[in-house]
């Protein structure tokens, strides 16, 4: 199956719009733009996509409203740029999608949410929950608060972080350009369209160019963003986010932007991160009933087939998982601190608020976060 015709059955798509076109290029929000794009959008989710937004535009937006025709430099007014900004971007969307009848939910999220394993499985469960009951996430970076820099880098990353953290078969990065081009065409116009290559290719970095005044990402920031997205297993499509059912044509497997491949399938490939992962924190040993239901149906690890904990580990660390002879069977990230899972060693998943006083995760480890070895 080639990489476009994979595009026409992926089922779950991280959307990122730069500032650029957002703003009409600091004119203000371009609302015709994204009433067009909205509708796009709900086709998509007609068709069986789940959908999740990145949005730049806050800081931008905020300029606009604010009078500023540059960008600053101080962090303090970049915040406030971002503050008042995420308003109207925020105001935007909300009343497109309620055209239609879809829920939007905002999400800022800042590096330690997804560096951090406790708050990178809170983002995660978020997310899948909000998929799940048919809303639109729009994230964007939360800029107001941030203290070192303002910055992922940029959105371009964010996307691809958020796809590696969802499991997104797809990543579509929409920008003022029509994809990336063999060089750069503002000093070449002879440069031609480079339509699929392999995310992993050393030569792509050397075809992109900088940025633009708005926005922090230029077309390199893109070309690293699909090979980040690349590691999770999806594919990136860079693309004109104004050209006419842009992201229609992308679902039909249509020759539209660049098309930047994965090298390996979503599932397969989070499974060999999670094995790579060396620092383990802690160990469960598992009844022969939990060994035989990991080891043959690939299901969730419950509490009621856990013997024993040892390690100290929190919510979000990789643990192992071991049969009564100390032989390792499987691997995951926990849903709980040392002292909960020995409380639930044992026990019922219905036990949980009881004896935890409060109702977690059912699951020890979600199959999700979980790899035989």
């Amino acid at each position: 199956m080639s990489a476009r015709e994979q595009l026409q059955q992926s089922k779950r798509w991280v959307i990122k719009i730069g500032s650029a076109l957002l703003t009409a290029d600091g004119k203000g929000l371009d609302r015709a733009a994204i009433a067009d794009w909205t509708a796009q959008m709900v086709q998509l989710r007609q068709q069986g996509i789940e959908l999740v937004l990145v949005s730049s535009g806050a800081v931008a937006e905020g300029m606009s409203r604010l009078g500023w025709s540059r960008r600053p430099h101080a962090l303090h007014d970049l915040q406030a740029a971002a503050a008042v900004g995420q308003m109207g971007l925020v105001q935007a969307y909300e009343s497109c999608f309620q055209q239609y009848g879809l829920h939007t939910a905002q999400i800022l999220l800042g590096h330690d949410d997804i560096s951090a394993r406790d708050r990178y499985l809170n983002a995660r469960s978020t997310l899948t929950t909000l998929l799940a009951l048919g809303v639109i996430p729009v994230i964007n970076e939360n800029d107001t608060v941030v203290t070192d820099e303002i910055r992922f880098g940029d959105n371009d990353t964010l996307g691809a972080l958020v796809a590696n953290l969802i499991d997104a078969d797809t990543l579509v990065i929409l920008t003022d350009q029509q994809g990336l081009y063999e060089a750069d065409p503002r000093s070449n116009p002879q440069a031609e369209l480079l339509h699929e290559a392999d995310a992993s290719d050393a030569r792509l970095l050397a075809m992109a160019g900088g940025g633009g005044l708005l926005g922090r990402g230029g077309m390199a920031t893109k070309v690293q963003a699909a090979k980040l997205a690349a590691r999770s297993g999806a594919n990136t499509v860079i693309a004109g986010g104004l050209l006419d059912s842009v992201l229609l044509k992308i679902a039909a497997g249509e020759q539209v932007g660049t098309l930047l491949r994965a090298a390996q399938q979503p599932l397969l490939a989070r499974k060999q991160w999670l094995a790579g992962m060396s620092k383990l924190k802690g160990e469960l040993t598992l009844d022969d009933g939990a060994v035989r239901v990991l080891c043959s149906s690939g299901k969730s690890l419950l509490p009621v087939g856990v013997k024993s904990v040892s390690g100290a580990f929190e919510r979000g660390d990789l643990v192992s998982c071991q049969d009564k002879d100390g032989l390792e069977v499987a691997r995951g990230l926990i849903n709980y601190s040392a002292a909960e899972a020995a409380l639930l060693c044992g026990k019922s998943s219905a036990e949980i608020e009881q004896l935890l006083g409060y109702q977690g995760d059912k699951e020890l480890i979600h199959r999700d976060n979980l790899v035989l070895v």
